[in-house]
């Protein structure tokens, strides 16, 4: 018997005609729960946390609401595997840039540079950061991943200044922690209020030429702030 089996159901349209069967899942667990993963990840970032339903998430995922709370057990719980999520992704991006194998300055600035541009047309990450923080983080306190998936990216920068302080280019006594909020800071800053800072400066923030010079500035202040 195939996946689309015994629970598929064929729904009457308005038109008289029956809709295609939806297909179900149950057999495939990992691409069921990234199906509603994925949807959730959409409505959440469109809606907020407070804003997204779970009958929306079910509709778009194809999954149905029972199986939402069994692969995730509450809203709470299919939010915070989305904000993981999110953070896996940029992580796992970062560690494939391989800046071991880059100098010291040239790691940095390649660093700052994939950090600016991880935030162009895709505004996801930046929507379900700006809603977790009307939250206070409540839900990401509950994460026992998150902090361990910034330590590689501490690491990165810690091993990054090292090489830099030994090899004469960059200052010693630098926290990487503070280097890292200084770096999404700047990028994280100009894509979160990019419209406002649009209308308020004349200017258009979304424009490549716009882009190009924020990315150069950005990298530009953050090199130039750790050289010895």
């Amino acid at each position: 018997m195939s996946e689309m089996a015994a629970g598929s159901k064929l729904r009457p349209l308005e038109d008289g005609t029956a809709e295609a069967p939806r297909e179900v899942r149950a057999r495939d667990p990992e691409r069921t729960r990234a199906s509603i993963l994925a949807a959730a990840t959409v409505e959440f970032s469109a809606r907020g946390f407070a804003g997204a339903g779970i009958d929306a998430i079910a509709s778009r995922s194809g999954a149905n609401r029972r199986m939402i709370y069994h692969y995730f057990g509450s809203k709470r719980g299919l939010w915070l595997a989305v904000l993981e999520a999110a953070y896996e992704r940029a992580r796992m991006s970062e560690v494939a840039l391989h800046l071991d194998e880059l100098a010291p300055v040239e790691a940095m600035r390649a660093l700052v540079t994939f950090t600016f541009d991880s935030f162009i047309g895709d505004r996801t990450f930046i929507n379900l950061l700006n809603s977790e923080n009307l939250h206070q983080a409540r839900h990401l306190k509950e994460s026992a991943r998150v902090k361990g998936l910034h330590s590689p990216l501490i690491g990165m920068l810690t091993a990054i200044l090292d090489r830099g302080v030994a090899a004469g280019v960059f200052r010693a006594g630098v926290d990487p922690a503070q280097l890292w909020i200084s770096i999404a800071g700047l990028s994280y800053f100009y894509f979160s209020n990019q419209f406002t800072l649009s209308v308020i400066l004349d200017r258009n923030l979304q424009s490549k030429a716009e882009l190009d010079e924020r990315r150069a500035h950005v990298a530009d202040l953050i090199v130039h702030s750790l050289l010895a």
